[in-house]
């Protein structure tokens, strides 16, 4: 039997407001347990909400960075059931009338163009969270996060592979954050995933699907599909049917397991929001927001192309928000944008890499990298030394030049000393003159280091070479 996955995504994101969706609680992430929520956002009886106009203003955003059609009338709806962590028993969403639909969004999988379809992005609040602690045997309820603001982007079944989705994740995750309407941390729940996975053979009709919670990084995206569509072929090939249902995944174990069945749209018995009236958008108001929009990853991709800068150290720029502000604030302050990329893409990500430093707590900015490259490229400095000079930065958060001058790292030209230099090292060295003068150009290489190694900080590379091929001439 040849079976054919089938997947689709539901895809939710915090917003970015200062202010939770339907009261004035903060909506920062963390706190002291149940310290940020109030009795709108608890549930107690009598209280009513209050609409954030911010959260509207990003959903809208998100709809226009995923090219969905904006509707001009818009409601709320209690979607209901019961759960610890929903004080109200009910969540505040959108059913019918959602504020995007018919989007869409390109990704590039093993260099093949894919369009995946968004069927809608609603607006809803998000529920609490269950803290459950083994030792003694209890869960406890967090409400602060109860009330933040959540869209949820729901797919069209479009993806058949894991690698389709993981890139199709991290495509949402950097127009979301390019946007400037969610940070995008995985790690701290502000986006997270629900994937429904079926099986069929080709042609034939969708099989029964199964959906995977919460699932907040892009590997547990990728090994939870794997490992569902491992489960479900080992049933429907030994003769037995899948069960609708929804599953959670175990980062330790690498396995999803069953948490309850799943739930269809008439059994959370969907009806209006009396408490809070419908959105109208007059086309002014649309594009307004529109305009808003900050300058999204194709078109600082063509700009930074158009500096020379080539696609694939580009598009590495552009995978996280932070290197490429980083970037631009740099290359604003020096304009050499194609040598202070090379030196992020190169020195500034292998101390990433290595754990030596993160974007999030560099102790300088752009501008002040700018400088150490500028340092560099103008002969102030030995190029060789600017690895070093960041390594101190990172540790010390000195600038470039402050290092500098308390290491005496300084090239100061002194090209007097560097013609007595060079007529001595030729002098001592015949048999390399001789074999330069009679066109062994590699010979040039070993004259050229002794002559740098004996004029460390007196004379720049290029006086240096320019003086030492005048001397050989002659």
């Amino acid at each position: 039997m040849r079976l054919y996955p089938t997947i689709g995504l539901e895809i939710h994101a915090e917003l970015l407001t200062k202010s939770k969706v339907f009261c004035t609680c903060s909506a920062e992430f963390g706190g002291e347990p149940n310290s940020r929520c109030c009795p709108v956002c608890s549930g107690l009886p009598g209280t009513l909400p209050i609409l954030n106009r911010k959260a509207v203003e990003y959903i809208v955003k998100a709809g226009y960075t995923m090219n969905c059609d904006i509707s001009r009338f818009t409601k709320w709806d209690r979607k209901n059931y019961f759960y610890p962590d929903l004080p109200k028993a009910y969540q505040i969403s959108q059913m019918p009338r959602p504020v995007c639909l018919n989007g869409h969004v390109d990704i590039r999988v093993n260099g093949e163009d894919k369009v995946i379809r968004i069927n809608r992005i609603h607006l809803e609040e998000d529920a609490g969270k269950l803290v459950h602690d083994e030792a003694a045997h209890v869960s406890l309820a967090d409400y602060n996060r109860c009330g933040i603001p959540l869209i949820e982007i729901v797919t069209e079944p479009d993806f058949h592979s894991a690698e389709d989705v993981t890139a199709f994740v991290e495509k949402i995750r950097q127009l979301l954050q390019y946007a400037g309407v969610c940070d995008g941390k995985m790690e701290q729940g502000s986006l997270r995933c629900d994937v429904n996975i079926s099986l069929a053979e080709p042609g034939a009709p969708l099989g029964t699907r199964a959906e995977i919670k919460n699932l907040n990084s892009v590997k547990a995206i990728g090994r939870a599909i794997d490992y569902e569509i491992y489960r479900q072929t080992e049933i429907l090939e030994s003769g037995g049917r899948v069960h609708q249902e929804t599953r959670r995944f175990s980062d330790s174990t690498g396995e999803t397991t069953a948490m309850r069945s799943k739930e269809d749209a008439h059994d959370y018995r969907y009806f209006p929001d009396p408490d809070i009236p419908p959105i109208i958008f007059t086309e002014q108001e649309l594009e307004e927001i529109r305009a808003s929009l900050p300058e999204m990853p194709e078109q600082r991709l063509a700009r930074y192309l158009e500096w020379g800068i080539a696609k694939n150290e580009a598009e590495t720029l552009l995978s996280d928000k932070r290197i490429s502000d980083f970037f631009d604030a740099a290359a604003a302050s020096y304009p050499n944008p194609k040598a202070i990329a090379s030196f992020i893409l190169v020195e500034l990500m292998r101390r990433i890499n290595l754990g030596e430093a993160d974007m999030g707590t560099l102790p300088f900015d752009g501008p002040a990298l700018a400088r150490l490259v500028e340092l560099g490229e103008t002969d102030k400095i030995n190029k060789s030394k600017m690895k070093d000079i960041l390594r101190s930065m990172l540790e010390t958060g000195k600038t470039a030049d402050q290092i500098a001058e308390e290491e005496n790292l300084w090239i100061r030209e002194d090209l007097g000393l560097a013609e007595s230099v060079i007529d001595k090292l030729l002098a001592d060295n015949p048999g390399p003159v001789e074999q330069y003068r009679n066109g062994e150009q590699k010979v040039f290489g070993f004259l050229m280091g002794q002559a740098n190694r004996a004029l460390k900080g007196s004379a720049t590379p290029k006086a240096i070479k320019e003086l030492l091929e005048k001397k050989l001439k002659g």
